[in-house]
């Protein structure tokens, strides 16, 4: 009955609009269920008389889940030679040809073969929806691009396939698919996620109890925030009283940066605001006198952060507090986001000194300042 409802109020979700609807399903790691969900609202869906067709699932050769394609349209994949290996992808033209009134594709965080015509496998699915044909997709909470730092800090693991946030911001509906560490680390035992010479590594690993607790709270959080995000867009009258404009404050500092750019994307986020990254250029830091690999770093902080959903803003200007304070002014800023300081004994008066102008500025035009760290 459950699965008869998700299907319906999908449906209507249909029925609002030209361009192709987005649901996904999300959870705390591998084995929660994601794939297995999909599959029986494809079924709820043909069911229902909707021409719905498999685009591209992974079952992983679970058996229950494997089980569930039975009985299911699949559009065969697109079959591509690379490095002397037959390897198979998701048929995008394909799909854009047939217009099946909704898809299933799985694991949107997955990297193209070379070759293709998108790098990942979430553009692919933005070109579907934006030929009008629904879209239904399944990801992990680590693949979720500003959660990178925590899910590295909580499982020691640097997930290298991920999406942009704003990808999970175009959703129509965004789905937990939960279960308790208990529940998963039995999955896991009994064979029904990876097949038996693997389950020994799986538990040494990414399957401790406390991993997954963790992972299960970023999950339930995200998604939290997703519906609350919803709420607010479609019930004006909920709006919070000022609309919250975010400042993150960068330097050339890579690590630092990135940091700052992740943390300040969720703020973001939680708060449904809009946001800038703001670096300023001091002359000592010009084109002409920084290192070719700062540069760079830098470039690709500013690609994050685009990705990410913010607007980039750098300035020329010897003085930072200055340009900062232009910046708040200028773009109506309500938070002003910066690093914590890495002190030297030269430079603590100066920096004090910049700090206290900073805050007091920022204090008399009602402005908060966060130092992330």
């Amino acid at each position: 009955m459950e699965n008869e409802n998700n299907a319906q109020h999908f449906l209507d979700l249909i029925q609002k609009s030209r361009k192709g609807k987005f649901k996904i399903y999300i959870g705390m790691s591998a084995g929660v269920g994601k794939t297995f969900r999909m599959l029986q609202e494809a079924h709820s869906l043909l069911k229902n008389g909707i021409d719905v067709k498999i685009g591209y699932i992974e079952t992983h050769m679970r058996k229950e889940t494997h089980e569930l394609l039975a009985g299911l349209p699949i559009i065969p994949r697109r079959t591509i030679f690379y490095k002397g290996k037959q390897l198979e992808e998701l048929d995008v033209q394909a799909i854009i040809n047939l217009r099946p009134e909704v898809v299933i594709v799985d694991e949107l965080a997955h990297t193209n073969v070379e070759g293709s015509k998108n790098e990942k496998r979430w553009q692919d699915v933005l070109e579907i929806l934006e030929a009008g044909i629904n879209v239904i997709s399944a990801v992990n909470i680590q693949h979720i691009e500003s959660l990178n730092e925590d899910v590295k800090r909580i499982t020691n693991i640097d997930v290298q396939e991920r999406i942009p946030d704003n990808v999970l911001r175009l959703a129509d509906e965004v789905v937990n698919i939960d279960l308790t560490s208990e529940d998963l680390i039995d999955r896991l035992k009994e064979g029904k996620i990876y097949t038996a010479d693997k389950i020994p590594t799986a538990l040494a690993n990414f399957f401790k109890s406390e991993q997954i607790l963790q992972l299960r709270e970023l999950a339930l959080k995200e998604v939290a925030s997703q519906v609350v995000r919803k709420v607010e867009s479609e019930v004006p009258n909920l709006h919070a009283l000022r609309h919250e404009k975010l400042l993150a404050c960068i330097s050339s500092n890579e690590k630092t940066a990135k940091i700052i750019i992740r943390k300040a994307a969720r703020l973001a986020s939680y708060y449904n605001g809009s946001w800038y990254v703001l670096y300023v250029e001091t002359p000592k830091e010009s084109s002409t006198r920084i290192a070719l690999d700062k540069q760079r770093h830098l470039i690709n902080n500013f690609k994050l952060a685009v990705q990410l959903g913010a607007e980039v803003i750098k300035l020329e200007n010897s003085n930072i507090t200055d340009a900062i304070l232009k910046t708040v002014e200028e773009k109506q800023i309500t938070t002003v986001c910066i690093g914590k300081p890495h002190f030297n004994l030269f430079k603590v008066i100066l920096s004090t000194t910049i700090f206290r102008r900073l805050l007091n500025k920022l204090s008399l035009s009602n402005v908060d300042l966060v130092i992330l760290s």
